[in-house]
């Protein structure tokens, strides 16, 4: 678990499960905030459920990614996760991939 400074313009962040998943989605919001300057991939691997506080924060990180002209793309999400995504609307407002490898080149690609 943790938050990484992946390269120069990425951090890297792997979820905890509820209930640190909310602190750890602070500190990330925290550190984009700071650096203001940077893509962030999530990996979900260790999620088995996101909480409608989770979807506020990880909708408050995209806007902060966003409007800086950045890329929030989410990694290893679980099937539940992802019908949660698509029964609120979010599968469309969130970018996917695979895992953090795909990621990982999905940003260096588009760059």
């Amino acid at each position: 678990m943790g938050i990484q400074n992946w390269s120069e313009d990425v951090i890297l962040v792997d979820l905890p499960p509820e209930p640190e998943m909310s602190d750890e989605l602070k500190t990330a919001t925290g550190m984009v905030r700071d650096r203001g300057d940077c893509d962030v991939v999530v990996d979900f691997s260790s999620v088995d459920i996101v909480t409608s506080s989770s979807l506020s924060k990880l909708l408050k990180l995209r806007k902060m990614v966003g409007d800086c002209g950045h890329r929030l793309v989410f990694c290893n999400v679980a099937a539940a996760t992802k019908g949660i995504f698509t029964v609120t609307g979010l599968d469309g407002i969130f970018e996917l991939a695979d895992d953090k490898f795909v990621a990982l080149a999905s940003l260096q690609m588009v760059g």
